[in-house]
């Protein structure tokens, strides 16, 4: 089935031909086809997920998991101790983020210059951030117009002496709905599918869905063509068995932090491929309130605090407020039977802070690396070290305080047991818990590294010039995967801003 230059893989047959393939249809392959369209260039997006749109969204945890995750939101690290949620629908993550939007921080691309051999600043790319986010309506949410889980972080925050703001959003007439985790119901969040890919298909671009690529096919130091299976499905979960190859000049590989590496892995592109995979790991409490929190209404993430950020005695770190509705708080909750029910009896009274850690900073954190399964899937193996653990701790105890502060009755770690704190004399307990995987709740949903920009073939993937794949002529790489480290921020807008930056070089080399 078609629906304007949006086409259904299963009703395709045999060879498609383009000027360029982009593969992925999130953050950076979106921007990437609609730079690249609109220079005149025949443009083909494939995605592996499906076509869901506005009429799609249910605001049910149930429904939205299975649809627009990846795994059904079950996709996890080898060993299982680090949940990842990632999007695989038309528009990728972009979809189901929180529309939380920072610029790179001017000190992350100091440190790439420095360490990676990068040559990219923060004023070449302003013109391009300015570019999106006149696109995408990024603007300063008001502080006021916070819901309270966000409003009591403010607060915490500010009692304890942390650097704290509100955030910039990527939104057009928010309604405050709270579900943008699950496809905005109403079109406000400015995501891919109703900016950039529509903006692609009206200068002529087709968006292939269902469709998995298999591998890229490389003759002569250059890739001849990429081979897909139709999936098929409710969910495109399913192969078909209907193959489809796709031959262009340009290949843009957009498939995001794990699934980029896979496909170059099982394409047989190997050398620094999959190493340095970095992802914000994730670790949160709640605070139990008098008067109601209601953390599943309302605009998910518009505070964020960077004091934490360049600590000298241990990893970065910043705080943010995570929506919880009431799936997401059962898998997130420990305890069992009555215990259990009880914490999901206070869901209304509930904050949800977490702390994210700026990982990929120090030669003690060399990141995750991302293999293949014996499928040919694939999986990001990411030990937790050392400075990680320190991080994780310094981040509960900081946790518990602000929620204090703000005047939580208790703050509940994500341990298993759980550990509850009523008082500043007992953060002591949190420094005697295991904080090792497995024995806390992890999570991530900031994929990044993995194909890293960089001088050095040895070390790195891509070339930071035009994210030009080292040894392969006619591949480039834009995502969230060519970070060499994180970010120290949520990072959808500095894959557009890259983007954007990138896709406008190559524009004006391949129309010469």
């Amino acid at each position: 089935m078609s629906n304007g230059g949006f086409i259904d893989a299963q009703t395709l047959e045999g060879e498609l031909t383009a000027d360029v393939c982009v593969i992925g249809s999130g953050a950076g392959g979106a921007v990437t086809a609609q730079v690249l369209a609109a220079a005149g260039l025949e443009v083909i997006v494939v995605e592996e997920g499906g076509h869901r749109t506005r009429p799609d969204f249910k605001m049910r945890e149930d429904v939205a998991f299975q649809q627009l995750y990846e795994d059904g939101g079950a996709r996890a690290t080898k060993d299982a101790a680090i949940a990842i949620l990632q999007g695989r629908s038309v528009g990728g993550s972009t979809v189901v983020n929180w529309t939380t939007c920072f610029r790179t921080p001017e000190t992350v691309l100091d440190h790439w210059k420095a360490n990676h051999g990068s040559t990219i600043s923060l004023a070449e790319l302003m013109p391009h951030y300015l570019a999106v986010e006149e696109r995408l309506s990024i603007a300063a949410w008001p502080l006021e117009e916070s819901n309270a889980n966000n409003r009591l972080l403010y607060e915490g925050c500010k009692a304890i002496g942390v650097e704290v703001a509100p955030t910039r959003r990527n939104v057009k007439r928010c309604m405050k709905s709270g579900y943008c985790g699950m496809g905005c119901p109403v079109d406000a969040k400015q995501s891919m599918i109703v900016t950039y890919l529509p903006d692609a298909v009206a200068k002529g671009a087709r968006v292939v869905y269902g469709l998995r690529v298999d591998r890229l096919d490389e003759e002569a130091g250059k890739i001849v063509r990429a081979r897909g299976t139709a999936m098929g499905g409710a969910n495109r979960y399913s192969p078909t068995g209907k193959l489809l190859t796709i031959r262009a000049k340009h290949f843009v590989l957009s498939a995001g932090a794990i699934n980029s590496p896979g496909i170059l892995l099982r394409s047989g592109i190997a050398g620094a491929v999959g190493r340095r995979t970095f992802i914000h790991p994730v670790v949160g409490v709640a605070g139990l309130f008098k008067d109601p929190v209601e953390p599943y209404y309302g605009p998910p993430q518009s505070i964020a605090a960077h004091g934490l950020a360049h600590r000298t005695d241990g990893i970065g770190l910043f705080l943010e407020a995570a929506p919880l509705h009431p799936m997401m708080a059962s898998l997130a909750s420990s305890g069992q039977g009555a215990d259990h029910l009880a914490t999901m009896r206070t869901l209304p009274h509930l904050t949800a802070h977490i702390a994210l850690v700026i990982d990929g900073f120090s030669a003690e954190e060399p990141g995750g690396t991302v293999t293949l399964r014996g499928s040919g899937a694939p999986v990001l193996d990411y030990p937790i070290g050392p400075r990680v653990v320190e991080g994780f701790r310094t981040a509960m105890k900081t946790l518990a305080r602000l929620d204090l502060a703000a005047g939580a009755q208790s703050v509940r770690t994500g341990h298993d047991p759980s550990i509850t704190v009523r008082s500043e004399a007992d953060l002591a307990k949190l420094d005697a818990l295991s904080y090792e995987p497995g024995r806390i709740a992890i999570f991530s949903a900031h994929l990044m590294g993995g194909c890293a920009l960089g001088s050095d073939p040895a070390t790195s993937v891509v070339r930071p010039e035009d994210l030009r794949h080292h040894s392969v002529e006619n591949l480039h790489v834009i995502d969230g995967s060519v970070f060499p480290t994180s970010l120290g921020v949520n990072p959808q807008l500095s894959i557009y801003g890259l983007a954007h930056r990138t896709a406008t070089r190559l524009a004006s080399a391949w129309k010469a």
